[in-house]
Parts: C-alpha cells; sequence; structure tokens
C-alpha cells in the first residue's frame, strides 16, 4: 500500500484506535485522519456520510465501537446493541457507497458460540447459542462481519473482518466498573498493595481459560491486512495460547509486587468456560503476534503507573 494512501481510524482516540495510529506512524503512514465523538458522531449515519464524502479516503478501519466487560454489557444491553450497530452499519454503508477502497472491520472473539469446539475456528460462527452476558455486542458485530461478507461477495470489494481476542495494553481503560479483567485486575492489585497489600476480591472461579494480546500487535496485524489482500473475508487474531484465569491473576500480581491474599468469589459468574483463537489461517498467511503476556503486562502496568492521576477520581 502507498504510503500516502488517506486511512481513516474511526476510534483513533481508543486503545485499539490509537495502538494503530502509533504503529502506521511508525512504518511511515503519512495521511492518517480521525475525529473524536465530539467532531463526529458515529451514531449519524448523516454526519458518517458527509464526512466520507468530504474526505474520500482510501482506506477506513473500523476500530470504533462501545465496549465493556460483562458488568457493563448485563446493565447496558440495549447501547451495546443498537449503538455498536449504528456504528458500523453507518461507516460500511458509507464505504461501499462512496467506493471506498478498504475497509477493515474489527470484532471480538465473543462473536463464537459459547460452547464452540476448542481452540475457535472462523467458520464456527452461528453454529450454536452465544455466552448470554455478552451477547448484545456480539449480535452487533456479528452483524457487521455478515454485512462486510455481503458486500465482499456482492460487489467484489476488498472488506474483510478481523477479530481480536481478548486486547489490553497502553491506553487501556482502568474503570472498574466498564474495564475488561486484565485492566482491572491490574488496578484492583496496585490499589491493595498501596492500601498495605490488602486482599484482592476477583469475580469467579478463576477456572476459566482466556487469551490474551498485547494492543500493538493486533496494531500490526491490521497493517498487515491493509498491505496484502486477504482472501478470506474472516480472520481470528490471536496468540493461540490461553491461560486460566487464576494464573493470570498470580501473573498480574507479581508484575504489581502485591503480597496480600486472592480471594475468589464464587458467587459471581465466570462468563464463558474457555475461549482460544485458532490464528492458524493468519499464521500461514505470515503474521504472528510478537509480545508475550509477561512483557505485555509488564508494559501495560508501567503506562498506568506514568498515567495514574487520571485514574485517582473513582475511588474503590
Amino acid at each position: 500500500m502507498d504510503k500516502t494512501a488517506k486511512i481513516y481510524i474511526a476510534g483513533h482516540r481508543g486503545m485499539v484506535g490509537g495502538a494503530i495510529w502509533r504503529t502506521l506512524e511508525k512504518k511511515g503512514y503519512s495521511n492518517l485522519i480521525g475525529k473524536t465523538s465530539k467532531e463526529l458522531d458515529l451514531r449519524d449515519q448523516k454526519q458518517v456520510a458527509d464526512f466520507i464524502s468530504k474526505e474520500k479516503p482510501d482506506v477506513i478501519i473500523d476500530a470504533a465501537a462501545r465496549v465493556g466487560g460483562i458488568l457493563a454489557n448485563n446493565d447496558y444491553p440495549y447501547q451495546f446493541i443498537m449503538e455498536n450497530m449504528q456504528i458500523q452499519n453507518n461507516l460500511i454503508n458509507a464505504a461501499h457507497e462512496l467506493d471506498v477502497e478498504k475497509f477493515v472491520f474489527l470484532g471480538s472473539s465473543c462473536i463464537y458460540p459459547k460452547l464452540a469446539p476448542q481452540p475457535l475456528k472462523e467458520e464456527y460462527l452461528l453454529t450454536g447459542p452465544l455466552e448470554a452476558t455478552n451477547e448484545w455486542y456480539a449480535i452487533a458485530k456479528i452483524t457487521g462481519v455478515k454485512t462486510c461478507q455481503a458486500i465482499r461477495e456482492q460487489f467484489n470489494k476488498d472488506f474483510v473482518s478481523l477479530m481480536p481476542t481478548n486486547l489490553y495494553g497502553t491506553n487501556d481503560n482502568f474503570d472498574l466498573k466498564t474495564s475488561h479483567v486484565l485492566p482491572a485486575m491490574i488496578r484492583k492489585f496496585h490499589e491493595a498493595k498501596e492500601n498495605g497489600n490488602s486482599p484482592v476480591t476477583l469475580w469467579g472461579s478463576g477456572t476459566p481459560m482466556r487469551e490474551f494480546l498485547f494492543v500493538d500487535d493486533m496494531a500490526e496485524s491490521i497493517v498487515f491486512a491493509l498491505e496484502n489482500k486477504l482472501p478470506e473475508h474472516l480472520y481470528n487474531i490471536g496468540t493461540g495460547i490461553d491461560i486460566t484465569i487464576k494464573e493470570l491473576a498470580e501473573t498480574i500480581q507479581r508484575s504489581v509486587g502485591h503480597t496480600g491474599n486472592i480471594i475468589w468469589d464464587s458467587s459471581k459468574p465466570d462468563g464463558t468456560p474457555r475461549k482460544l483463537m485458532d490464528v492458524s489461517k493468519m499464521h500461514n498467511l505470515g503474521w504472528k503476534h510478537k509480545v508475550d503476556l509477561e512483557e505485555g503486562i509488564e508494559r501495560t502496568y508501567q503506562w498506568f503507573l506514568e498515567n495514574i492521576e487520571n485514574f485517582k477520581e473513582v475511588k474503590l
């Protein structure tokens, strides 16, 4: 891809969008555009169409979404399904109508059935019921995948969907009400350490298995998708390696330096028992992750410490 190609990154202020922006800049891409949610409401169809018509990007990367963990998905089901569909539909439709050359749609591993065989292959999509705690977000993302597939098949356009596993890293969300498990644990262990190594209570049994990908590796996969025409419409993005939530907690505890007890609250839900991605399709094309989990946690915790003033307003 030409390094001067105009690339619009929707959601460029988020953890994923920010990592994509940094990575593209490092690789010499010089014509990146982004708009804050105040400048452009992606839920507004006319605003999105007018913006794409005016800017005429060569590429759109959809890293914009309403996201959150189990608690947020349970508390705000309507917003999770409606706002995500509005955002992606407006971007996909504008890209199609205005002949944008390439569209990269980002989803999540939660699109796959709760009890699908492990590791999760792309072809398992829509073969069984979803995990109830995040079905609203998952259904929205599935519609995005299928819409991009429809455009690809009907109009032969280069629209591709990448489904990352659990992401974490620089610029993560550490708000305990809306964050995912890894950044929530970093904050909990850090604050417990500061509080005389008090015990840390975590949800569930600790037995579910999860896979985690450092966000900069996700950004590298998007650059790979931009620089190569991928032969299929859907690809898993992950490490192909998973650990138990208990092992994750112990790894973060060591990294943070917390020496207190961990208490598991088994009255709280565990979520899906296991979610490991089969990433062989992307591996076979030539992309593979570079940052292992311990290094990624160290880098994420360092960023948390450097930005801790931003997290002090909301106390436990």
